[in-house]
């Protein structure tokens, strides 16, 4: 707790907690009091990794919904993770998710990284290890996909492309409709910006010029085809461009340009 707060006081951003680790379930009770006091006593948002486990004992996710709505301070709380939340009995889940909702937490789900370290004292059935997110924005509750770990020994195989992320994500949460693949990116961009707390989000006139462009008529084509970053701008200024690659197939007719995206402006703009 004395390093905790110090490192407040050098100037860490936000306080996080890790209570399925502690040694029991009181102790790990007691360390999210830690980090809602130390939390609130220094102004600072909290990032809980909460119950990412396969344990469906594991509940701490009511603690840090009631402590925050005890404090009023749902907006900057976020539980991450969640995965034990798979397992819940429906029962309890029903109960649980009053209590997230009043509470207004955020959550946040990591598509790759999930799967691949969960289940894993499983046989068959194995769990899918991811938290309910079909379940969660149906409630109305602010859930969105991170990316965790990039590319270390918890999860080898990341770019750090949130469309990746995005891309598994719908698929283990059966996400498939039409209309869910393109509301789906709001899974990495609005729901996130909600989850930051960031109040100048979006394109709107007077707010900060960060956005990116891709080459793609929609959200559903975007994400269908894994398109690449065709512009990045950041506070108005281009830092970077891609530019994008071009298949020719062989015919009876000659060579003849392949895509799989329908027609897009922005797939025939030169750079």
């Amino acid at each position: 707790e004395a390093l905790l707060e110090e490192a407040l006081k050098l100037g860490a951003d936000v306080v996080g907690a890790i209570p399925h680790f502690e040694f029991t379930r009181e102790y790990g009770v007691e360390s999210l009091h830690i980090a809602f006091r130390l939390a609130q006593k220094y102004d600072r948002p909290l990032d809980i990794h909460c119950d990412e486990i396969d344990d469906e004992q594991s509940r701490f996710v009511e603690t840090v919904a009631a402590l925050a709505l005890k404090a009023g301070t749902g907006a900057r709380v976020t539980a991450s993770h969640t995965t034990a939340m798979h397992s819940y009995n429906g029962a309890y889940t029903s109960r649980l998710f009053r209590l997230l909702k009043l509470s207004g937490i955020n959550f946040v789900a990591n598509p790759l990284v999930n799967i691949h370290l969960q289940g894993r004292f499983d046989d068959y059935p194995k769990r899918r290890g991811i938290t309910r997110v079909k379940e969660l924005m149906a409630a109305g509750i602010n859930v969105c996909f991170g990316h965790d770990d990039v590319f270390d020994p918890w999860y080898p195989l990341g770019t750090g492309n949130m469309l990746q992320v995005l891309h598994m994500g719908l698929h283990v949460c059966q996400l498939m409709g039409y209309q869910q693949i393109n509301d789906g990116l709001k899974l990495i961009t609005d729901n996130s910006a909600r989850t930051f707390g960031l109040e100048d989000y979006g394109i709107v006139s007077g707010n900060p010029a960060n956005l990116i462009i891709l080459p793609a008529e929609n959200g559903f084509e975007a994400v269908r085809c894994q398109v690449p970053v065709r512009w990045s701008i950041r506070q108005g200024r281009v830092i970077a461009t891609t530019q994008l690659a071009q298949t020719w197939i062989q015919t009876d007719r000659g060579g003849e340009e392949l895509s799989f995206m329908r027609n897009s402006p922005l797939a025939d703009a030169k750079g």
